[in-house]
C-alpha cells in the first residue's frame, strides 16, 4: 500500500519538480542519530498529512518514516520557502506546456469594518 499511496501522492512528473528545490540536510557532525530517510518518501507523507488532514502523530507507518521526522522536515521545507517555490515551478511548468490560461485570473477578499474607539 505504501509504495502505491506515495506514488499516486507524488507521481515521477512532480517529484522531478520538486527533487531538485529540497534543502540538502548534512549529517549532524557528533555523528549519531538515525540513518538517512528517503527524501522521497518524506515528501509524500507530508503531502498525505496535508491533503488528508492527518494529524502528524496518526503518520500510517506504510510510509516508513516516523512522524517526527516527517514534521521535522515540513518545518524545515517551510522555513527555506520550499513551498512557494514549488508553486511557482508548477505554474512554471503548466504554463510552459500551455495549461494555464494566463488571461483571466480571480480575487477573493473580504472586508469587515472598523470598529470606532478601542483600539
Amino acid at each position: 500500500m505504501g509504495v502505491d499511496l506515495s506514488q499516486r501522492l507524488v507521481p515521477d512528473e512532480l517529484w522531478s519538480l520538486v527533487a531538485p528545490l529540497l534543502p540538502s540536510f548534512s549529517s549532524r557532525p557528533q555523528g549519531g542519530g538515525t540513518a538517512p530517510v528517503d527524501e522521497r518518501a518524506v515528501f509524500a507523507a507530508v503531502v498525505y498529512v496535508l491533503t488528508s488532514g492527518c494529524a502528524w502523530r496518526h503518520l500510517p507507518e506504510t510510509f516508513g518514516v516516523s512522524p517526527a521526522t516527517a514534521h521535522r522536515r515540513f518545518a524545515a521545507w517551510t522555513e527555506a520557502g520550499l513551498w512557494r517555490r514549488l508553486h511557482q515551478a508548477v505554474l512554471d511548468e503548466l504554463g510552459a506546456r500551455g495549461e494555464v490560461d494566463w488571461t483571466s485570473a480571480i480575487v477573493d477578499a473580504a472586508s469587515v469594518r472598523a470598529k470606532k474607539g478601542d483600539h
